[in-house]
């Protein structure tokens, strides 16, 4: 990697250092330690995905007129605030506001972050860059929650405020060390290319108008609802309640998340870089339905509490080997799909969907996960299972080289112009390398 993007990825997994630190522990935090119940646990964790739908709309547009950085560096001090006020939040309504303002920055940093590695990349090292964000995310989020099990006590409310204080000075060293990369100069080589630059000028409506770009919106969507909105609810709900683990359980299940994607990103990013897409994320839908099975043994087997808290670990590592396939397939397959002139607003576009997933999976997962047990494990099994319908649906949108880059001959910038289509048929075929 060059300079910048090493400088981006540094920041990047320190800043999920201190997530870490507070991600397990947010619905315990808010429902036991602040005594503000489930019910509240669950508000304000869907107004920490809520505030997303706020800013995201207006965030990509800002990030392809005004540059990812400027952006990045505002989200981060806000993030920090957020995370700071939260810490020290014991009524409903502070902690549902500070919740609003963490979240808020939290969402911009992820098109920033996301923009930012697109434009320090090419298609021929896209892939990587992606996966090794993931991993060092992954690795500081595991170390984070790891540590962080060591220190809280629900006892001691203070306990919690270090965490997030924590969190919130990790926030304003991302924006510290990515203040110090200097940006490549955004390439026009696509405004040539005929109709990109109308796709690019057509803004929403260009986007709403890509199907393929839409499908994978919608797949987005069901990912993160059933996983990742379900890792500070409706799963760390069930476990303490059904499958009756102590909360600092939940920092080990997280770092044993951790572990399997730090094992398995680099062998599994191996085996899917020559792979369709569709189908890698195919794959996924049907390892995380078997997450959930065996979650569902945990809360509902009736086995030994040892057994309980070794199938739930498992069930936060079957998770983990499934992200290891998503984060080479996924947000690189958004870049591909954009112009590169609208990059910003579809990352935007793209976190929007998963916001909005993060916003629903806390609402619906989190009392169910601590009272409707059985009900629950059905749900997301059927949920898993729709990933991998979706998947198989999406390939049949993408171009050859949009759903396998390995069938590129030649490495360029510009895989494949994806421009809105109104059938499969007007779908452009692959540009030739841009000299």
């Amino acid at each position: 990697m060059g300079a910048a993007l090493r400088r981006i990825q540094l920041g990047s997994a320190l800043s999920a250092f201190g997530l870490g630190f507070t991600v397990p522990y947010l619905y315990v935090y808010v429902a036991q330690v602040r005594d503000l119940g489930a019910g509240t646990a669950g508000v304000v964790l869907a107004v920490f995905a809520m505030a997303a739908l706020a800013v995201l709309p207006f965030t990509g547009r800002v990030i392809d007129r005004r540059g990812p950085l400027p952006v990045l560096l505002v989200a981060s001090v806000v993030a920090s605030l957020g995370a700071a006020a939260l810490g020290f939040s014991s009524q409903v309504t502070a902690a549902v506001l500070s919740a609003a303002v963490l979240g808020a920055g939290t969402a911009v940093m992820q098109p920033a972050l996301a923009t930012m590695l697109v434009r320090c990349s090419d298609t021929g090292t896209r892939t990587r860059a992606f996966a090794m964000q993931f991993f060092l995310q992954n690795l500081g989020l595991g170390i984070g929650g790891l540590v962080g099990g060591q220190i809280v006590d629900t006892d001691r409310p203070s306990s919690f405020a270090l965490l997030f204080l924590i969190e919130a000075v990790m926030f304003l060293v991302l924006g510290a060390i990515t203040a110090t990369v200097r940006m490549p100069r955004t390439s026009a080589v696509t405004a040539g290319v005929s109709g990109a630059g109308d796709a690019a000028r057509g803004g929403m409506r260009g986007l709403l108008s890509h199907r393929a770009m839409v499908q994978l919106c919608v797949l987005g969507f069901v990912v993160f609802f059933a996983c990742y909105g379900q890792f500070e609810s409706g799963l760390a709900a069930y476990g303490t309640e059904a499958a009756g683990i102590e909360p600092s359980t939940l920092g080990i299940a997280l770092a044993a998340n951790t572990a399997v994607i730090v094992v398995a990103q680099f062998v599994v990013l191996r085996l899917v870089e020559r792979r369709r897409r569709s189908r890698v994320i195919a794959a996924v839908g049907l390892i995380w339905a078997f997450a959930w099975i065996v979650a569902g043994y945990a809360g509902l087997g009736h086995g030994s509490q040892t057994m309980a808290t070794a199938a739930m670990i498992s069930t936060y590592a079957l998770f983990g080997l499934g992200e290891s396939m998503l984060s080479p397939t996924v947000a690189p397959l958004v870049a591909d799909l954009a112009p590169e002139s609208m990059v910003g607003q579809y990352n935007s576009a793209f976190a929007l969907c998963k916001q909005l997933a993060l916003a629903v999976g806390p609402a619906v997962g989190g009392p169910m996960g601590a009272s409707l047990h059985g009900p629950y494990i059905v749900t997301f099994v059927l949920f898993s299972l729709s990933i991998t319908v979706l998947a198989l649906r999406l390939g049949r949108r993408l171009t050859p080289v949009q759903d396998q880059p390995s069938l590129a001959a030649v490495p360029s910038r510009v895989v494949a112009v994806s421009l809105p289509e109104a059938a499969p048929a007007e779908v452009p075929p692959p540009v030739a390398a841009v000299h």
